[in-house]
């Protein structure tokens, strides 16, 4: 069944469940799969089309953050509320992130999934990965920081650098705020203009099914089931400890804030099936900064938590890159202390945060940190290459999972989580299959709350 749809004085009627985005995207991911598999060189060919539907989904990051933040903060009385909510979050973030590190390790130290394989160090393929390790030797903490700020004004939105967009918004949404009713006609022209660009949004999400299906058809068609299969149990350990990840921690950090972390994933579950097509988190922000405030998240909180913990707030990332130097370090058969994996998760902890924001994140911040801890060969990256992609998947659909917690919880917090429109929004999901919410209606518009 599809959701409600009421005409006035009619009864109501249920759009039919294969017109929504939900069932087309899951149609397009397996007509990818089978493409990729079945003709691997139409697979490869049909890449732009996955590129395309990303860049279009980029091209509106900036305007998103950018007037949610403003007109957020811009309603604020109390302007300490912004230190506040910054500092929670990155309280938060911390936290978390290091638990995943640790997660990671644990996990890789007890199943040992590159036990067993034998491989000498001399015959790795250096070359391969030495664009990554250039990458991160490049990545410094203070270029990251100083990276932060953009050169002019406007040249945040022409990159589209996330945490420059950021960085401009709360500056611009506080002097909005400090010059107060002057500043009202800016103010409702910006609350105008949101509208606009979320319908924008709402227009391009409907190109989601022919996105996710050249992305999907591309990972198969490159590289083959048999990627998967030749270190299946890498794979499967990595997938499996994210899902403990979500399902226990987080489920249980969602249990102690009042909601269930079931309910949010099937809420979320139209993003999430663009996440796992398109293997970009980023695909699906601004329908996650939509629908978090549609659970109740108020506008300013989801506007600094969800673009910062893009950047900062990388749990699956963090899983992966654990895991993954162990796993190099087994295969290798190169046997690593207790002090050593300190060291690798201290240094992890810090290139995590290095690397945060750069295109291929995962693998650069792992280069990063086997930079720093000489005793795992960077060349044994080149070990897991093949199935990076496959591994990309599980850690944007972790990392978004996390955000939308993340973004949750802070507003919690701070008290300004809306319990009621949580409820209706959790409450409803499993029966509404797809169409997505109308991105002009605010989260208090109860006419926008999905039917029951």
């Amino acid at each position: 069944m599809g959701p409600t749809v009421q005409i006035p004085g009619e009864p109501a009627v249920r759009r039919p469940f294969y017109l929504s985005l939900y069932f087309m995207v899951i149609v397009a991911i397996v007509a990818g799969g089978l493409i990729g598999h079945f003709y691997p060189d139409l697979g490869v060919a049909l890449k732009p089309l996955g590129d395309a539907f990303i860049k279009l989904v980029k091209m509106i990051i900036a305007p998103v953050i950018f007037l949610t933040i403003v007109t957020g903060l811009a309603g604020m009385r109390d302007l300490g509320q912004v230190g506040r909510v910054a500092a929670k979050a990155f309280g938060y973030f911390l936290v978390f992130s290091t638990l995943a590190l640790i997660v990671g390790l644990i996990v890789a130290n007890v199943v040992q999934p590159g036990r067993g394989l034998n491989i000498d160090p001399a015959t790795l393929d250096a070359g391969a990965v030495s664009q990554y390790a250039s990458a991160a030797h490049d990545t410094t903490i203070v270029g990251f920081l100083t990276g932060i700020i953009p050169d002019t004004l406007v040249s945040a939105f022409m990159t589209g650098n996330i945490l420059q967009v950021l960085f401009v918004s709360i500056l611009f949404g506080i002097a909005l705020a400090i010059v107060g009713e002057p500043a009202a006609p800016v103010l409702r022209a910006l609350e105008a203009l949101s509208q606009i660009v979320f319908k924008l949004v709402a227009i391009l999400m409907k190109a989601a099914p022919v996105g996710a299906f050249g992305a999907f058809a591309f990972t198969i068609g490159a590289y083959g089931l048999g990627a998967i299969a030749s270190l299946a149990a890498l794979i499967a350990t990595f997938y499996l400890t994210s899902l403990i990840f979500v399902l226990g921690i987080l489920g249980l950090v969602a249990l102690a804030n009042g909601f269930s972390i079931f309910k949010l994933i099937a809420y979320l579950k139209e993003e999430l099936l663009l996440v796992l097509g398109t293997s970009s988190s980023e695909a699906a922000l601004p329908s996650l900064m939509q629908k978090m405030e549609r659970a109740g998240a108020s506008k300013s909180v989801v506007g600094l938590v969800v673009p910062t913990g893009y950047s900062f707030n990388l749990d699956g990332t963090n899983i992966y890159m654990t895991m993954a130097a162990l796993f190099i370090a087994q295969a290798t058969n190169i046997d690593l202390t207790l002090q050593d994996q300190v060291l690798l998760l201290l240094v992890a902890m810090l290139s995590s945060k290095g690397a945060a924001g750069i295109t291929g994140a995962g693998f650069i911040t792992l280069a990063a940190t086997l930079a720093v801890v000489p005793t795992v060969p960077i060349a044994g990256m080149a070990l897991i290459l093949g199935i990076d992609r496959f591994m990309s998947e599980c850690r944007a659909l972790t990392n978004f999972i996390g955000n939308a917690v993340a973004t949750l919880v802070v507003a919690r917090w701070e008290g300004e989580l809306d319990r009621d429109a949580l409820h209706a929004a959790l409450r409803s999901s499993p029966r509404r299959l797809a169409a997505p919410p109308d991105p002009a209606a605010g989260p208090g518009d109860k006419d926008a709350l999905p039917a029951d």
